[in-house]
């Protein structure tokens, strides 16, 4: 399931507005420790700062001396004499390792501070979470109202994630999570919607105006999903054209091999999907519906290598990797409905 524990996601993510969405996908409630981790409203801004922000990345300069600077050593940090170390304060954990240049990204700062001057509101948190031992974090800011669209139930929220590692720009960007599931999907299908990322570089600068105006944040969002959903759910996808899709997402090679045994496993897992999920079922039939399947398809069964799920999922959406799999949904579908244009004038 997940690089991450079930301890770990249980007690390091913190998941609000569940009277809305219901429970997060990794929910254990036996896993949760004296203070349970999901919020029937938004999560308060302290619970954020005192649960999951309570310690800070230590910045260990090349040949610093580490037991002056944390009051204790680790034999095995003596071997990165030459770089600078990113150390957990807490728990002395190493979490990054750089040549020179890096400048950590607090995420009190980064991720509440500099966020609240950028919306210039009060933080509905609906989301918090840390993930690689503390090394990668974010928080969601949403709107306190579930929005529905051609009765699609989402909710819009503005997504900013940093990491103290390297992995991960200071990243913000505005995406759409459906209710019926975890599954995120970009505004503009194809384009890979909007973000700012920003280095960790001793010259990079967090300008709220120029923020503000590339994001166009999350009621614009709202906006453009909403529109676009009522134009999916109104292309009509029966049974033929849904065959003709999954011909050209996944076609079969006709040689045996490992190449054919994942297409066909990709196909019965999308047909399942399409046919009895109740998180894509809803909206069989329709555009909406073929997207929502290679969504949750990629959120939750593609095959996964080195790396946790919950980490893969926040990559896809922070990168542009939900961008091309739309696009190549899209496309595929765009020459599945061609084609069944094509033989119905053929018939005429």
């Amino acid at each position: 399931m997940s690089r991450e524990t079930s301890e770990w996601l249980n007690q390091n993510v913190l998941v609000g507005y569940t009277d809305q969405r219901g429970t997060a996908w990794h929910y254990r409630r036996s896993a949760q420790g004296v203070e349970p981790n999901h919020y029937p409203g938004p999560i308060p801004v302290e619970d954020v700062k005192r649960r999951l922000f309570g310690w800070q990345p230590v910045s260990i300069p090349m040949g610093g001396n580490l037991q002056e600077l944390l009051g204790a050593d680790n034999p095995a940090w003596k071997t990165y004499t030459d770089h600078q170390l990113i150390i957990r304060s807490d728990t002395l954990d190493l979490l990054g390792k750089f040549k020179d240049g890096f400048t950590i990204h607090h995420y009190d700062e980064w991720l509440l501070t500099k966020v609240a001057n950028l919306l210039d509101t009060d933080l509905h948190i609906g989301s918090a979470g840390l993930l690689k031992n503390g090394a990668v974090a974010w928080v969601s800011i949403e709107m306190t109202e579930t929005i529905t669209a051609a009765g699609v139930r989402f909710r819009p929220h503005l997504l900013a994630a940093t990491s103290v590692d390297g992995s991960l720009s200071s990243t913000y960007k505005p995406v759409v999570q459906l209710v019926v599931c975890d599954n995120t999907m970009d505004i503009a299908l194809g384009e890979g919607g909007a973000a700012v990322k920003i280095k960790h570089s001793r010259h990079s600068k967090f300008k709220v105006a120029e923020v503000r105006d590339a994001l166009g944040i999350v009621h614009q969002a709202a906006d453009e999903f909403s529109a676009e959903v009522e134009r999916l759910t109104r292309i009509e996808v029966p049974d033929r054209v849904w065959s003709a899709f999954l011909d050209e997402y996944t076609p079969v090679p006709a040689q045996k091999g490992r190449a054919r045994t994942i297409a066909e496993n990709t196909r019965t897992e999308l047909e399942r999907l399409w046919n009895h999920d109740q998180r894509v079922a809803p909206w069989q039939g329709t555009a909406f519906g073929v997207h929502q399947a290679t969504n949750t398809y990629l959120h939750h069964y593609a095959t996964i290598r080195n790396v946790g799920r919950a980490e893969r999922n926040m990559d896809n959406v922070l990168s542009t990797k939900l961008g091309e799999v739309e696009t190549a949904t899209q496309r595929a579908l765009d020459k599945a409905l061609n084609r069944a244009s094509d033989r119905a004038l053929i018939r005429l």
